[in-house]
């Protein structure tokens, strides 16, 4: 089997090269240097960031992660176990070479797996790009072929190595599918407040990576009564301030990430009053499952004065919204905390994914049901 996949291997790696083609000669070259380091991938990803879009970004962050567990797999440990020679040169077009040539071995191809790793996990956050990014990944394959870097062998263990890490990703960090609960949740008519009055928003503006207090000049303009406090260095204890906030008002409004509306719930709930969530985390996950996403949304429904009620849970006496985690995600998101603000959230959740997968402990949970409260 493996003479056959071998003779197979120098077969179509012949035809390739022997084939004349000034198209494969201008474009193949250009396009395998443009995958060098990743390069290519990483410019992607930063578009993808810049367009703001909740599903882009989370899907970068996949993709980049990606990457970094596959060329850490391919190089450090599958290059090393089979020590597969690169194919022979001596008759291939000089004109198509490959600018920079390769002194490892061949097996696994790191730049198709790395291709492959990108485009399945910018494709499990966003599927729309699925067929575009897996047509780049294919092409950037088949140029290590025709650039003379690898055998098409090489290629295809790259595609498998790639699509397998990117599965794994989304079984230790799952894909976030957006269900829109909200339409189960009875909603009733309470106070409107057309101009924010009554209202105070508490605000982390560290939340959704420094982004969150983008959304303060609209909820001023649309809210232009509503009291704003905002979250930072000098504010001391976090949930000190928004149990203050909390005390001294009739709707509690929070902006930011997990942490921060939970404590806001928590609140609320203590002082039997209404709580609205504006979108300004990372993900949102507790505002989309409320139907208060976008930010439009969410002022509107704070305008009209809609409110509805939902379950609280608790663990181990702190209260949460609709999720906690124990296990490996809770250590993924620990180590990526701690490193992000000295090398971005990128390449901290790479450290992170790295790290997590090595051995741990397991974990051992006891859940007991109780009568739920609401906010």
């Amino acid at each position: 089997m493996r003479r056959q996949v071998d003779a197979l291997d120098i077969a179509v790696f012949d035809a390739v090269a022997h084939t004349q083609s000034p198209l494969l000669d201008a474009t193949m070259p250009p396009l395998t240097r443009a995958a060098d380091r990743s390069l290519l991938w990483m410019g992607i990803a930063g578009i993808l960031a810049l367009t703001g879009r909740p599903r882009a970004r989370r899907g970068a962050v996949r993709g980049l992660v990606s990457i970094g567990i596959t060329s850490l797999i391919a190089n450090q440990v599958s290059k090393r176990l089979h020590r597969r020679p690169r194919p022979s040169l001596a008759q291939f077009p000089q004109q198509r070479l490959a600018h920079r040539i390769p002194t490892s071995t061949s097996f696994p191809s790191g730049h198709s797996a790395s291709a492959m790793a990108f485009a399945a996990g910018v494709s499990a956050e966003w599927p729309i790009l699925s067929v575009p990014l897996r047509a780049l990944a294919g092409l950037v394959g088949f140029s290590r072929v025709a650039t003379g870097a690898h055998y098409p062998s090489d290629v295809a263990a790259g595609f498998a190595l790639g699509e397998a890490v990117a599965w794994l990703t989304t079984r230790l960090v799952p894909v976030e599918r957006i269900d829109p609960m909200h339409d189960d949740l009875t909603v009733r008519a309470g106070t409107a407040r057309p101009d924010g009055d009554g209202i105070t928003l508490v605000i982390n503006p560290a939340s959704g990576s420094g982004h969150a207090g983008r959304i303060l000049p609209e909820v001023r303009r649309a809210l232009p009564r509503m009291r704003i406090v905002e979250l930072g260095a000098g504010t001391g204890d976090y949930g000190a301030a928004i149990d203050e906030a909390a005390a001294d008002c009739e709707v509690l409004a929070v902006a930011g990430g997990d942490g921060t509306v939970q404590r806001a719930a928590a609140a609320a709930k203590d002082q039997g009053i209404p709580l609205a969530v504006f979108p300004a985390g990372t993900f949102n996950h507790f505002a989309k499952d409320l139907g208060m996403f976008p930010l439009r949304t969410a002022i509107q429904a704070v305008q009209a004065g809609t409110v509805a009620k939902v379950d609280l849970g608790e663990v181990n006496g702190k209260v949460f919204v609709n999720t906690a985690s124990v296990g490996a995600y809770t250590d993924f998101v620990a180590i990526r905390e701690r490193n992000e603000h000295r090398i971005g959230k990128p390449l901290a959740a790479v450290v992170a994914a790295v790290r997590t997968l090595g051995p741990a402990q397991a974990v051992r949970s006891t859940a007991a049901a109780s009568t739920p409260g609401s906010a």
